[in-house]
């Protein structure tokens, strides 16, 4: 009786276990190589997803201990969070509303799973399309938004928010507030140095993010102690770098020169003891600079590059095409100096680039992308960013960090993005080859996880296909 008794509950024991619930998961990413971007090392996992999120990292493959709906292969993979797009334009007005909802599969189609869109024409759509987007309806990155730009009265750029007086700087945020935007935009057209200043410093009471240009009134060092959070493009940061910064200011505050006249000036006077000491202010104040570097050499070449072969050309409409003419004539009636001077900018901005990375100054990865920004196109233009901040010497490390890791940092996101990490977005792309041996690599997208959806490589195609303006 004692034999059978102990038989009996062996089996029952043996059936109990056998018949244990496993763990479900929505995807499994299995035995795919994951780079920490923090480190730069890189772990084979397993990784678990529910419900568009990240529930269970593992170093080992047991297939008998979980069910899924859906496997990935990664096997021979590299495995990044999705690429942010921290700088591109929604533009262009209600006839071109069409053209700029077609770029939203351009961004997935090359891995970029979030676009930080900085000001635009066409906020009501945005905020729709983001609504979709968020359901699953529409195909696209999360898109995270300035709304309006801020400017002065008459500003260049259509939908601005016009600010003259303290009272419009209050009506202004309470606008942007109430959509409500993601960080405020300020732009540097028309507004006055004191309405520039004081909306920044009105800014940081609310608790806002700011990013944007800068009047050439301003001081950089004003700019950064007022509170701004992120610079846009490299102008601004050479001009603090400058040893004649307040002569050239003065120059400026008094309309002897415009802001062209001033560049010469600016990158002439460039100090080296100068530029660290800017350096290290905009890294105590955690200030990030946004270089879009692609398009300052894209339109500084626009009259040796002949761009009527480009391959992305097939997916701008008429109307976005018609916005490019600007800048195009432009160069065509610039003056042989004008057009030299741009080009030793360009590559004067790239060396600034690598002193700001080099002195520990966050980057953030932006295309520019959008209407009236001349062949630079919405998607491939994040990976030839990355590109040229690695061919002016930054690592590929180094140039990977200023898309998600950074982006999200800077919007204070990373609580849900940014790395590879349990209760984070399953925002994710997966690589053919290793983008820290060559920059190159994260065009070569196997597929892409945007929360719940996973896209193959065929689908990324077809996405693509799709989006060819007929």
């Amino acid at each position: 009786m004692r034999i059978l008794y102990f038989l009996l509950s062996l089996s029952f024991l043996i059936f109990s276990c056998s018949s244990e619930k496993k763990e479900q998961f929505d995807l499994v990413i299995q035995n795919g190589n994951s780079i920490d971007l923090e480190t730069g090392n890189i772990s084979k996992q397993t990784i678990f997803i529910s419900d568009g999120r990240i529930r269970k990292i593992s170093t080992t493959n047991d297939e008998n201990s979980f069910e899924t709906q859906q496997t990935i292969d990664a096997t021979g993979k590299f495995i990044l969070p999705g690429f942010w797009d921290n700088h591109v334009h929604f533009r262009g007005g209600d006839s071109l509303i069409n053209a700029n909802k077609n770029f939203l599969t351009l961004f997935i189609a090359n891995g970029i799973t979030t676009v930080r869109d900085a000001g635009g024409d066409l906020t009501s759509s945005v905020l729709d399309w983001r609504k979709q987007i968020a359901s699953g309806s529409l195909v696209g990155p999360t898109i995270f938004t300035s709304g309006p730009k801020i400017d002065g009265a008459k500003g260049t750029w259509a939908g601005s928010l016009e600010v003259e007086t303290e009272t419009d700087i209050q009506i202004a945020l309470d606008s942007l507030q109430g959509i409500p935007s993601d960080f405020i935009k300020l732009y540097d057209s028309r507004i006055s140095r004191e309405m520039y200043l004081k909306t920044i410093a009105e800014t940081e009471k609310r608790g806002l993010i700011t990013s944007g240009h800068m009047p050439f009134t301003v001081r950089l060092d004003e700019a950064v102690d007022s509170g701004i959070d992120a610079i846009e493009h490299l102008y601004y940061v050479m001009k603090g770098c400058a040893s004649n910064e307040k002569e050239v200011t003065a120059q400026l505050q008094k309309k002897e020169i415009g802001f062209w006249d001033a560049m010469p000036l600016l990158m002439n006077g460039y100090q080296e003891a100068t530029a660290q000491k800017t350096f290290f202010h905009l890294k105590g104040h955690r200030v990030y600079v946004v270089p879009t570097l692609h398009i300052g050499k894209t339109l500084s070449y626009l009259d040796e590059v002949d761009h009527s072969g480009d391959a992305y050309l097939k997916y701008m409409s008429d109307g976005i095409l018609k916005t490019y003419e600007g800048r195009i004539n432009s160069v065509k009636n610039s003056s042989k100096k004008t057009i030299a001077d741009r080009k030793d900018l360009d590559a004067f901005f790239g060396k600034l680039a690598k002193s700001l990375n080099d002195a520990g100054v966050g980057l953030l990865a932006g295309s520019d992308s959008g209407a009236f920004n001349s062949y630079t196109y919405p998607g491939i233009s994040l990976h030839k960013e990355l590109q040229e901040m690695v061919a002016n010497g930054i690592s590929p490390l180094e140039a990977l960090k200023t898309s998600a890791y950074n982006g999200s940092k800077f919007l204070k996101q990373e609580t849900d993005f940014g790395s590879i990490e349990i209760g984070k977005v399953s925002d994710l792309v997966l690589l053919d080859a290793n983008p820290l041996e060559n920059i190159e690599n994260t065009q070569k997208i196997h597929s892409v996880v945007k929360g719940k959806k996973v896209f193959s490589k065929k689908q990324l195609q077809e996405l693509l296909e799709e989006a060819v303006v007929k």
